[in-house]
């Protein structure tokens, strides 16, 4: 049961690195100008509530199986994640919001939450892989 549950959780680690990966791309290529502010936020809008809803399987998932250190260093990226989830203001067309990205170094707090994430990641993967 243990190596299934880790199997999965490795698994969803994996796929947690790509949007990581994913998210840091876009926003690089919106930094220079390769893309546009809409298309950009249109494009890391559709993944936030996929990558959300994989932080939060992995987090139930130690939380029934009873381990408790990984369930309590997956909880406050779960947290994180739920609350800018559910603090979007109204009005604004997702996490990302073209018309404020590029206000008050959004897409630097943007990017830089994107690159602790993919630490947050590689971590949890070399610690899966090792259980």
């Amino acid at each position: 049961m243990e190596a299934a549950v880790f199997i999965l959780a490795l698994i969803d680690c994996c796929a947690l690195i790509f949007l990581s990966v994913y998210f840091i791309i876009t926003l690089s290529d919106l930094e220079c100008d390769y893309i546009n502010a809409r298309s950009c936020c249109s494009k890391l809008n559709k993944w936030v509530l996929p990558e959300l809803l994989g932080l939060a399987v992995v987090t139930v998932l130690m939380l029934i199986s009873l381990h408790s250190f990984i369930f309590l260093l997956n909880l406050p990226v779960a947290a994180w994640n739920i609350y800018r989830y559910i603090m979007v203001p109204s009005g604004n067309m997702g996490v990302f919001d073209p018309t404020e990205i590029h206000n008050r170094g959004q897409l630097k707090s943007h990017m830089k939450e994107a690159m602790i994430k993919l630490g947050f990641h590689l971590l949890c993967f070399f610690i899966y892989l090792y259980r």
